[in-house]
């Protein structure tokens, strides 16, 4: 069975992986993942505060939520702030 499973898998999956660093899609596909997780739990949190009457926290919570959603639906937000990151730190960025 497990042999079945094996030839089953794409060659590419089974390859030797790429010495080379490849990043230019990173952003992408960490928005791919991490924001609908993000969106998720806002919601299940800030549904939490609702109805439990906490209105200070929800507040602070949705002001939190919305600068971190920033981060991840604003194109090309990440990648100004890491080339500003590495330009502070003495790395040359082209």
């Amino acid at each position: 069975m497990l042999h079945h499973i094996l030839a089953s898998i794409p060659y590419e999956i089974l390859a030797a992986p790429n010495d080379e660093l490849k990043t230019d899609q990173l952003a992408d596909w960490l928005r791919q993942i991490f924001g609908p997780l993000f969106l998720v739990i806002v919601s299940i949190v800030a549904i939490f505060f609702l109805f439990t009457r906490e209105i200070t926290r929800f507040v602070q919570f949705i002001l939190l939520a919305i600068g971190i959603g920033v981060v991840f639906y604003v194109p090309n937000i990440i990648e100004t702030t890491a080339k500003a990151i590495a330009t502070a730190l003495g790395v040359n960025v082209s």
